[in-house]
């Protein structure tokens, strides 16, 4: 086997195998790594939505340059629903039913307001403002909060104007057609499990590890397929020359 070895096409053979192998072995590596960053992620969500309830007002205090430490905080704001500016974002399913869910603006009294996530309604109910209407008057609303979405590299545009359906809580877009300031961060409502329209937005799950080990998984069995397969090809390569000798 060692003499096969030595022959230069199958020393060129063993190179670019053993290179092939680093790199699967390397990929593997990198998902693992990918699986712990993923991890530590959901940790660190999941304790933010354990937190203690705050005044909105009071986390973008504490974060003015950074909303993304007060992702998944669970926060109050209080203010009064204005149903006249309210937009639905298409392609939202709930109970196997496609629908859409209701974003309506909380006005807070200071010319400023927040988005809410409302919950979900039917694909019916196209038309804001919706029939399952919020409650009149000042009131006050607790969820968690949520970063403002933006377009995927291949996402649809929204085009211009003033629009009823968007496909993405996008709080810039949304702000060009309100007559108030928006809050750089929106609030996902928190039910109490109710099945009246709308109906609210599950919690996020965080025990969600993602592809990562399978993945991981895979590039390691591709390495070990390659190494096994190469070895015994060298042994019947090597096997061939010594009967061929005989």
């Amino acid at each position: 086997m060692l003499h096969t070895l030595r022959s230069p096409r199958w020393a060129v053979a063993t190179a670019v195998v053993l290179l092939v192998t680093a790199v699967l072995v390397g990929l593997g590596l990198w998902q693992l790594d990918r699986l712990e960053q993923r991890r530590a992620e959901n940790a660190i969500k999941q304790e933010r939505l354990g937190f203690e309830q705050v005044p909105l007002d009071e986390l973008l205090a504490e974060h003015p340059a950074d909303v993304g430490g007060i992702e998944y905080r669970v926060a109050t704001v209080s203010g009064a629903f204005d149903p006249s500016e309210e937009v639905l974002i298409r392609s939202q399913v709930e109970l196997g039913q496609a629908g859409f869910h209701v974003i309506t603006p909380l006005v807070t009294g200071d010319g400023v307001a927040v988005l809410v996530n409302r919950g979900w309604v039917p694909l019916a109910m196209d038309t804001p403002p919706v029939p399952a209407e919020p409650p009149e008057g000042e009131i006050g609303v607790e969820g968690w909060v949520h970063l403002t979405q933006t377009r995927p590299p291949l996402g649809a545009e929204e085009p211009e104007g003033d629009l009823d359906v968007l496909n993405r809580v996008d709080i810039d877009r949304i702000e060009t057609q309100v007559p108030y300031h928006l809050e750089p961060v929106y609030l996902v409502e928190l039910g109490q499990g109710s099945d009246e329209l709308p109906i609210t937005v599950d919690p996020p799950d965080f025990t969600d590890e993602g592809p990562h080990l399978a993945y991981a998984i895979q590039w390691f069995g591709f390495a070990l397929v390659g190494l096994v397969g190469f070895f015994f090809l060298l042994r019947r390569q090597s096997g061939s020359a010594k009967r061929a000798q005989i």
